[in-house]
């Protein structure tokens, strides 16, 4: 979990895939975490992307740094805690301006039955799951 976090980290940026009816939905996403032995993204409850989660748990990360590419598919579970939130915050202080730990819309999410993959053009791909 600790490279996953590393690799999306250092991307920056992340491709967060969702599913709307039986329309695939990607967007860039930057947030990461680990709290509490797990891996943690956020958004706002307010954003469609919440409410595809929402019914359909089943999501894909992808990221490429360049040379090496990510792809994680895992369930994603709420996290309604203060705790949860305030973590990811500070990881993020930016996001301070929308989001607060006690505001009803900011929502943390951690994944559950991961597994990812990474790929080379060169190499043999490496999985692990968290």
């Amino acid at each position: 979990m600790q490279e996953v976090h590393d690799f999306l980290k250092k991307c920056q940026t992340y491709y967060l895939a969702t599913a709307e009816g039986g329309q695939p939905r990607v967007r860039p996403f930057g947030t990461v975490d680990i709290f509490e032995g797990r891996l943690y993204i956020q958004t706002g409850k307010n954003k469609d992307v919440f409410k595809q989660m929402e019914l359909n748990p089943k999501i894909e990360i992808s990221a490429f740094d360049g040379e090496t590419w990510i792809r994680v598919q895992a369930s994603v579970v709420v996290d309604d805690r203060r705790e949860a939130k305030a973590h990811m915050l500070e990881a993020y202080p930016m996001l301070k301006g929308r989001y607060s730990a006690d505001d009803p819309n900011t929502q943390v999410l951690y994944l559950k039955d991961a597994e990812a993959t990474f790929s080379t053009f060169t190499g043999e791909p490496k999985t692990v799951r968290f």
